[in-house]
């Protein structure tokens, strides 16, 4: 049942980590540890190398404040402000999520990792559960290390050739078509251009490969023709579907549930509407994807009005792979 136990002495509450095992390839449930109280370092240490190897984390009957939660996630990084979401004034790093029949959730219904938009996307993210509905609600989670892993060699070897077009195209339809709107949705798209990621990360700490995209937020491949970008990620979305590969957390309330952003993806199903569900999340700054070939963040793409890439508009970029005209085909019989 237990895949590592250690015991750390050093303060009242942490005297004893003992780490659970929940999936075949990611999930983990870390027992005896009150995350009221701080965390010494040999704890940390341990609950750190766990999340790198499980990738989600999960933590039972954790009743902490607004305060202790926030001070829990800057144990593990520099918290970021969600450029989107609603924030509580006072602690501008925590999202409250509470959505219901007359407040739906935008886009949760989507395998994505969080906020691939930025030019640093999160290391991780840290959700709370506060008020539960009796049915549904559960999140599930995939691992992208699992999904590369199954992959055929050969498809391996080509998807970490590519880099793909990222844009926080969920969130444009927060925007209406007004004046005010337009310029706010402007002053966005200047703080946060297109950023190109490769397909394929590389997990900075166990250097495991991941698939790295998502329909919440890729816009396309680049280097190919339209339709060639559309089949590539037509089949890279399905890999999270892939049961072999997923972890369903089902909620309790004061559940903590953490997860390695790098290296899964998450959906969080609507079936509880219309319902209550309310979640607080923290996010922990990443640094910039490293691709196959080490290269890291690239610079941000330059739009033309299509919203796709200046050298990319046609879909003829690629010198000889235009459809050839009609008068070439009959010169060939």
């Amino acid at each position: 049942m237990a895949n590592a136990i250690r015991t750390d002495r050093a303060r009242p509450g942490n005297a004893s980590v003992k780490i659970e095992r929940l999936g075949q390839h990611l999930g983990a449930e870390i027992h005896g540890v009150d995350l009221s109280h701080p965390l010494s370092g040999a704890s940390l240490r341990v609950i750190t190398e766990a999340f790198v190897k499980h990738e989600v984390l999960v933590f039972r009957d954790q009743p902490l404040t607004r305060e202790q939660y926030v001070a829990l996630g800057q144990r593990f990084g520099e918290l970021t402000v969600h450029p989107f979401a609603t924030s509580l004034p006072d602690l501008p790093e925590l999202i409250v999520l509470d959505n219901d029949g007359d407040r739906p959730p935008l886009s949760t219904d989507q395998w994505h990792s969080d906020e691939m938009f930025r030019e640093e996307p999160p290391l991780a993210t840290v959700l709370r559960a506060i008020i539960i509905p009796e049915i549904g609600g559960d999140t599930l989670f995939a691992s992208m290390t699992a999904a590369y892993d199954g992959l055929h060699p050969r498809l391996q070897d080509f998807y970490s050739t590519l880099e793909a077009v990222n844009d926080f195209k969920v969130f444009r339809q927060l925007y209406s078509n007004n004046r005010k709107d337009r310029e706010h949705l402007l002053d966005m798209e200047n703080m946060f251009p297109n950023m190109t990621h490769p397909v394929v990360r590389v997990h900075p700490v166990s250097r495991k490969r991941a698939i790295y995209v998502s329909p919440q937020t890729t816009k396309y491949i680049k280097g190919v023709r339209d339709f060639e970008s559309d089949f590539i990620l037509a089949m890279l979305y399905q890999l999270p579907e892939l049961p072999e590969y997923q972890l369903r957390v089902r909620w309790e309330p004061n559940m903590i549930v953490m997860w390695d952003n790098r290296s899964t993806q998450h959906y969080a199903p609507r079936d509880y509407l219309p319902a209550r569900r309310q979640m607080e999340r923290l996010t922990v700054k990443g640094d910039r994807p490293l691709g196959v070939d080490g290269k890291r963040g690239i610079k941000p793409v330059e739009m033309n009005i299509r919203g796709t890439g200046r050298a990319e508009k046609t879909g003829r970029h690629r010198k000889g792979l235009a459809r050839p005209a009609n008068t070439s085909l009959k010169k060939v019989r």
